[in-house]
C-alpha cells in the first residue's frame, strides 16, 4: 500500500475515462467489462464462501458494471439475484444486461423486499448521484442496509457525494468499496467514512498516459509517509538546531490545555519549549513537565522577552476570550513569528476579519470554528470539507488543518491532503491542544508550514490510532498519545 495516493473528483475521473476511450482507443464496453471483472475478483477474494450473491443495478454505467459482475458470478457457479431499479439507459449498460440475460440470468424489478443472499453488490449510482436518493432508490438503499450482510459498493457507495464526502440522505453502508480507474477524494473524509468501509482501487489496466493533463484534486496521506518528513537526526545534533516553541495560553482554570500543548511539542521533537500562562498554573505545569520552561505572564510587557526568544508560537490552547487572552494574542501576532493557531486564538481571529497573519501560520479549526471564520453554518463546512479548507486558506493566506474524520490540510497553491488515520476516540477535549503542539514542533524543526501541518496532523492521528489499539477508542485521553507520538516521530528507528 503506497504512503500517498492521488485522489480525484468525479469530473476528473470522467475526463480520464474519456481520454482512455477517445485517446487510447479503449472501447467503453471494454472498460465496463474490466470493472465488472475486477469487482468479481475482489468479491471472491474477500468473501470466498459467498454462494448467493445479490446485485442491485441502477440504470447507468454503474449498473452496467453490476450486470457484468452478475454474469461472471453466475458463470462461476453462484446463485445470483439481480434486482434492477430501472431498465438500463446507456448503450454499454444495455449490452451488459443483454449478455447477463443471454447467460441465463434473470432480472427482478425492485418493488419492496429483497431476496435473502450472502452478500449484496451496490451497482446503483456510483459517482452519478450528487443529491439525496428519493422514492424507490431510497427504499432500495435502505433495504440493502437492513439486510445485515456484507456489501460491496462499486466505485462509490450510492448516496455518497464522491467529491466532498457529504451524505445528504440515505446511502449504502458498504463493507468494501472498489474504486475504478481513480480514487475518489470524497470517500476519505467526513460522513463518507461511515459508508465506504475498506476502500480498494483498481485502475483497470490503464497506462499513466490516461492520467496526463488531469492533476490530482487531493492526496491521501498514510502513516508511512512520515518517513519523508522525519529523517534520522545527525549525530552532532544540539537543541538549538530544532527550534524553540513558545506555547501561549492557559487562562484561569484552563492550564491543562497549554500543558498538553507543551508536552506534545516536546514529544514531537522541538529543541526547546517554553510556556506563557497564568501565574496560578506555573507550579502545576512545572511539577508535571519540568522540561517545559514555564513563566507566569500577567501582561504583554512580561510577554515580550519570551516572544523574542521563540522561533515558533503555539497560540490558543486555553487562551480565553478575555482581556488577558486578547493582549497575548495581539502581541503574539504582531511579533511576526510563524504561529499555529487553535481554539480561542481562532475565535479571536474570527472577530478580526481584516487581520493580516504573519507568514508561515497554520490554522487548525474544527468544523464549528471553521464556520465562525467563514461566517457560515457548520453544516456548510461538512457539505464540502475540501472547499471549506481551501476557502479558509485563501481568506487568511495561511495553511489550514480542517480537523475531523478525514482531516483536510489545504494551503494557497498547494494540492490539499487528506489524513488516512485517526479514530472516533479522539473526539475528546484536549486532542486539539496536542495537535497544536505537534505541528508547532515540526514547524520549529524546519519544515515548511504546509509540510509541518501535513506531517503533524498525520503524526497526531497515527498516535491516536496506536493508543486506541492498546486500550480501545472510548475513554482515550489526549495524554495517552504522548508515548506513541514519540515513537512514531522516529519512523526510521
Amino acid at each position: 500500500m503506497p504512503a500517498t495516493l492521488p485522489l480525484y473528483r468525479a469530473q476528473d475521473a470522467r475526463a480520464i475515462d474519456r481520454r482512455a476511450i477517445e485517446g487510447l482507443g479503449v472501447p467503453a464496453f471494454e472498460l465496463m467489462s474490466r470493472a465488472g471483472a475486477a469487482a468479481w475478483r475482489l468479491l471472491r477474494e474477500r468473501w470466498p464462501q459467498a454462494r448467493r450473491i445479490g446485485v442491485a443495478c441502477g440504470p447507468g454505467n454503474n449498473g452496467g458494471d453490476g450486470y457484468v459482475l452478475a454474469r461472471l458470478a453466475h458463470e462461476g457457479g453462484c446463485r445470483v439475484e439481480l434486482v434492477a431499479l430501472q431498465p438500463p439507459r446507456t448503450a454499454e449498460a444495455r449490452q451488459a444486461a443483454a449478455e447477463w440475460q443471454a447467460a441465463g440470468g434473470r432480472t427482478q424489478v425492485f418493488e419492496a423486499g429483497l431476496p435473502e443472499v450472502d452478500l449484496w453488490v451496490d451497482a446503483l449510482f456510483g459517482i452519478g448521484l450528487t443529491r439525496a436518493p428519493e422514492g424507490a432508490a431510497r427504499e432500495l438503499i435502505e433495504a440493502i442496509n437492513a439486510a445485515a450482510v456484507p456489501v460491496l459498493a462499486l466505485d462509490t457507495p450510492s448516496g455518497v457525494d464522491a467529491d466532498g464526502g457529504h451524505v445528504p440522505g440515505a446511502a449504502v453502508r458498504a463493507t468494501s468499496t472498489l474504486c475504478f480507474i481513480a480514487a475518489k477524494r470524497g470517500l476519505h473524509t467526513g460522513a463518507a467514512l461511515d459508508h465506504v468501509g475498506e476502500v480498494v482501487l483498481d485502475p483497470l489496466a490503464l497506462p499513466p498516459t490516461a492520467f496526463e493533463g488531469t492533476p490530482p484534486a487531493a492526496r491521501l496521506l498514510r502513516p508511512a509517509a512520515l518517513q519523508r518528513w522525519l529523517p534520522r537526526r545527525a549525530r552532532d545534533s544540539h537543541k538549538g538546531r530544532y527550534g524553540h516553541v513558545l506555547c501561549v495560553g492557559g487562562d484561569l482554570g484552563l492550564g491543562g490545555a497549554v500543558r498538553l500543548c507543551a508536552e506534545a511539542a516536546l514529544r514531537a521533537g522541538a529543541g526547546l519549549v517554553s510556556v506563557a500562562t497564568r501565574t496560578e498554573h506555573v507550579a502545576a505545569i512545572l511539577a508535571a513537565r519540568p522540561e517545559a520552561m514555564t513563566r507566569g505572564i500577567e501582561d504583554a510587557g512580561d510577554f515580550t522577552p519570551l516572544l523574542e526568544r521563540a522561533s515558533v508560537l503555539a497560540l490558543g490552547p486555553g487562551l480565553g476570550l478575555g482581556d488577558w487572552g486578547w493582549s497575548l494574542w495581539t502581541a503574539a501576532l504582531r511579533s511576526g513569528k510563524p504561529a499555529v493557531l487553535d481554539a480561542d486564538a481562532l475565535n479571536l481571529l474570527a472577530g478580526q476579519q481584516t487581520w493580516a497573519l504573519p507568514a508561515g501560520c497554520v490554522l487548525t479549526p474544527h468544523p464549528g470554528e471553521a464556520a465562525r471564520l467563514l461566517d457560515a453554518a457548520p453544516g456548510e463546512i461538512q457539505r464540502d470539507r475540501f472547499a471549506a479548507a481551501e476557502a479558509l486558506a485563501a481568506q487568511y493566506g495561511a495553511v489550514v488543518v480542517l480537523k475531523g474524520a478525514g482531516t483536510v490540510v489545504a494551503a494557497p497553491e498547494e494540492v490539499p491532503c487528506v489524513i488516512a488515520a485517526g479514530n472516533p476516540g479522539m473526539a475528546s477535549g484536549g486532542m486539539g491542544d496536542v495537535l497544536t503542539g505537534t505541528i508547532a514542533a515540526l514547524l520549529a524543526q524546519g519544515l515548511s508550514a504546509f509540510d509541518a501541518a501535513c506531517a503533524g496532523a498525520l503524526l497526531h492521528a497515527a498516535a491516536g490510532d496506536a493508543a486506541a489499539r492498546e486500550g480501545g477508542e472510548r475513554g482515550l485521553l489526549p495524554s495517552d498519545l504522548f508515548a506513541p507520538l514519540r515513537r512514531l516521530a522516529n519512523p526510521h528507528d
